[in-house]
Formats: C-alpha cells, sequence, structure tokens
C-alpha cells in the first residue's frame, strides 16, 4: 500500500534552498519562507536558503557549491522555470546533472494541473541527480512551491513513504 508506514524510521535530509528572482528580498520572498517552513516542519534541516538574480552563471554556481557540500542532500529551487527570456534555472543546472528524474516533472505537471489547469505548460519544471545530490526546479509562485513540496518532493524525501522513496536510494546514488 502506497503512504507513510509509521513503523519505520523517519530520517532527516538536509535542505538547500534557492529562490531565482531579480525583485525579491528575503523580507518579500514567500515561497523561500514556505519551502523553509515546510521542510522545517516535515523534520527535515533547512542547509542554506539564498536567493539569485535570474543569472545563469549564478544560478548554476551557486547550485554547484551545494552539490559539492557533503552537508546538503538535496536542493530546490523556485523561480526561473518559465518561458520568458529571463527565465534560465533549467538551462543553468540541466548541465550539471548526472541524470535527469523524468517522472518529475510528468507528476509536477498532473498535480499542477489540478490547481491551474493549462496554465502548468508556462513551467518547464525539471529534476536531476547530479553528483549524488537531488535537485528540484520549481516555479517560483506560491502555489506551485505548496503543490511541488506537498503532493511531491515532501513525500518522496519521507524515508517512511512505501512502496519506495529517494532517501531509501541516497546510500547509492554515487555507486559505478
Amino acid at each position: 500500500m502506497a503512504g507513510i508506514d509509521e513503523s519505520l524510521t523517519f530520517k532527516t535530509v538536509r535542505i538547500a534552498v534557492l529562490i531565482v528572482s531579480d525583485t525579491r528580498t528575503m523580507e518579500t520572498d514567500t515561497s523561500g519562507a514556505l519551502l523553509a517552513e515546510r521542510i522545517a516542519s516535515a523534520g527535515h534541516h533547512l542547509a542554506d536558503r539564498r536567493i539569485v538574480t535570474d543569472d545563469k552563471a549564478i544560478i548554476q554556481r551557486t547550485v554547484k557549491a551545494w552539490i559539492d557540500d557533503a552537508a546538503v542532500d538535496v536542493v530546490i529551487t523556485s523561480g526561473g522555470t518559465g518561458l520568458t527570456g529571463r527565465d534560465v534555472t533549467p538551462e543553468a543546472l540541466t548541465p550539471l546533472f548526472d541524470k535527469i528524474i523524468e517522472g518529475f516533472a510528468v507528476v509536477f505537471h498532473q498535480v499542477s494541473y489540478q490547481s491551474v489547469g493549462l496554465s502548468t505548460l508556462n513551467s518547464r519544471a525539471i529534476a536531476g541527480l547530479a553528483g549524488g545530490t537531488f535537485v528540484f526546479c520549481l516555479p517560483g509562485s506560491n502555489g506551485a512551491v505548496k503543490d511541488g513540496w506537498d503532493k511531491v518532493i515532501g513525500p518522496q524525501l519521507d524515508s517512511r513513504h512505501k512502496p519506495c522513496n529517494l532517501v531509501q536510494l541516497m546510500p547509492r546514488l554515487l555507486e559505478r
């Protein structure tokens, strides 16, 4: 049966959050605050939280540093996944991926469709595995963050989720 098996031990995951925006500050960043709150409420550790502009090199450099940091298991970005010229998060991060998690985009869009209908087409949400670190790229809206965390990422980062979850794979991600 799919869902949380309360008889299993919960394992804390260390998560870094990156908000990609030309206009937000820590004081006005509601999507980053939502993610930080949900991460803590789930029992995980917020390893870092930053805001960077929609600049491909800065996004890539920031996430690469977290991928190389043993104190970060997961990176979640929010913003820069749209279709405008300034939306470059997928272009910045896809080259870092060792593997793309195709199912994430599929499931995210199914969930998003329930909330925003065909407007989900405006998002290029993606996820991948880079250097043993999971990287999830969400749109910048609060609704997308809620849908992405509550219905996709959060359950998969709960080590008690059955029949399988991403946490159980973490010890094996760098196998060769």
